[in-house]
């Protein structure tokens, strides 16, 4: 059997991929024992080099990913979505209680302190139920406005009427004399001099 390519040369070897015979000179050892062709050692050391560079892309395309999965701006949406849930669930869960009354408050003689606690509470009360105001003060008890069943018989000593333009309109039935008359209303609040102090 003659080599392949040299007619005048006898075959020494067998191609392992093509089996064409092969003299010394046409064969080439890849492997103990094993001879390929100069065609077929070129089409394997391409298709070598070719797979380790798909591998290659395939790894770097693998910790792009990874990168892109872990980078700043996914760490920034995590911490974003952890805070916005802390947010909502102090909203929903703990936004809701009312504020302790202090115990050492005299609601009897602190007109005023019951005037404010009681606008915060509606302030609360619309917060919650929709931007709705009560239609009655006793409605904030105990939800929103923290009174004992034998304090409840103080909020008559406010004066309380929801108002299509305003709102709402919340102040003492009666002042102290010499003191200002304060009104409440979702805009802030609204003072005016006593009766015998309007100048004239």
């Amino acid at each position: 059997m003659q080599c392949k390519y040299h007619p005048d040369r006898t075959a020494q070897f067998l191609c392992a991929t093509c089996k064409a015979p092969l003299c010394s000179e046409c064969a080439e050892e890849v492997e103990p024992g094993h001879y390929l062709c100069f065609q077929c050692a070129m089409i394997q050391s391409v298709s070598a080099v070719g797979t380790s560079i798909k591998q290659r892309r395939e790894q770097e395309e693998k910790s792009r990913k990874k990168r892109k999965r872990w980078g700043p701006f996914r760490y920034f949406l995590i911490v974003s979505s952890v805070l916005i849930g802390v947010m909502w669930g102090v909203i929903l869960f703990g936004g809701r209680e009312p504020p302790p009354r202090m115990a050492s408050v005299d609601l009897a003689r602190k007109g005023r302190v019951l005037l404010f606690m009681v606008d915060g509470a509606i302030k609360r009360y619309a917060h919650y139920e929709g931007d709705k105001y009560p239609e009655k003060l006793t409605d904030l008890v105990p939800k929103y406005l923290s009174l004992r069943d034998n304090e409840i018989f103080y909020l008559k000593k406010l004066t309380y009427e929801r108002n299509t333009a305003a709102g709402y309109r919340l102040s003492l039935v009666s002042n102290k004399p010499g003191e200002m008359d304060i009104t409440l209303t979702p805009k802030g609040v609204e003072a005016t001099l006593p009766s015998e102090e309007v100048p004239k």
